[in-house]
């Protein structure tokens, strides 16, 4: 900033504080306190439209004393203050900007590495915006980010082919029907929270209500209640829909497994 900017942000600032105001009515101390604050500010752009940045907002912040900061009720606004709310800004602009292909002979490392540091530096200072450049998706790239996104749940993935998925479901069980039911246009019987037990989305339904969560263990099928909370957050018109609820209420609710059985021993007596 220069001169013009920060007797401009000086007499903001005297608006909303009179200590500023008083301070600044003596002549030789307003020039002093204006060439303070443009010796502190001078790396410091008074707006930056594109990127949002205004130093009126951080003067204004300031005294509204925000995550209570109590120091607007003990002294004005410094030019530390600003420099304080210039800072994060800052290092945004510098995390959202990548380092153009410089424009000079890169068998000259010393103007190689002269612009790409003059670049940042522009950047840092507010005198250009951050260049930003995006990753062009191939064809295979975009095969796996289908993959990816999918399946069910909502949960983190790591890419498994499919080849491998089909020979890894009569391990994974619960995941292989769910992924069933989701091909077959079906809800995921876990997308949403299991009023009866409590259990979270992506957490299979658990035996018994306990407040401590103590002797519970996860069983195989899902409550209806949790049915008909998965069908009524598909919406009002799929909610309504009383076969695809009959159906979902079917194919959500896989049997559980059937137990051998036993020969009964008694004592006493031959058999």
């Amino acid at each position: 900033m220069i001169d013009e900017h920060i007797v401009a942000l000086l007499a903001y600032a005297g608006r909303l504080d009179s200590r500023v105001r008083r301070a600044l009515a003596d002549p030789q101390q307003s020039a002093r306190t204006i060439a303070d604050w443009s010796t502190a500010l001078a790396d410091v752009p008074a707006t930056l439209p594109a990127t949002g940045w205004d130093a009126s907002h951080a003067v204004r912040r300031y005294y509204e004393q925000k995550a209570g900061d109590r120091s607007a009720q003990f002294r004005g606004v410094e030019p530390h203050d600003v420099l304080a709310a210039w800072s994060p800004h800052r290092a945004e602009l510098m995390n959202r900007h990548t380092d153009p292909l410089p424009a000079a002979d890169p068998d000259d490392p010393q103007a190689w590495r002269a612009e790409l540091l003059g670049g940042r530096v522009d950047v840092a200072h507010g005198h250009r915006p951050p260049a930003q450049y995006r990753a062009e998706i191939n064809e295979g790239g975009q095969k796996r980010l289908a993959a990816l996104m999918s399946g069910v749940g909502t949960e983190r993935r790591r890419y498994m082919p499919a080849h491998v998925a089909r020979e890894l479901a009569a391990f994974r069980p619960s995941r292989a029907h769910r992924e069933t039911l989701v091909d077959e246009g079906m809800p995921d019987p876990l997308g949403a929270p299991c009023p009866h037990c409590r259990a979270t989305v992506e957490q299979p339904c658990q035996t018994g209500y306990r407040r401590n969560g103590k002797g519970r263990r996860p069983i195989s099928g899902v409550h209806p209640s949790r049915i008909e909370a998965v069908v009524a957050a598909l919406g009002p018109d799929a909610a309504k829909d009383a076969e695809r609820v009959r159906l979902a209420r079917i194919m959500c609710q896989p049997p559980a497994p059937r137990r051998d059985a036993r020969a009964r021993h008694t004592s006493g007596g031959q058999h």
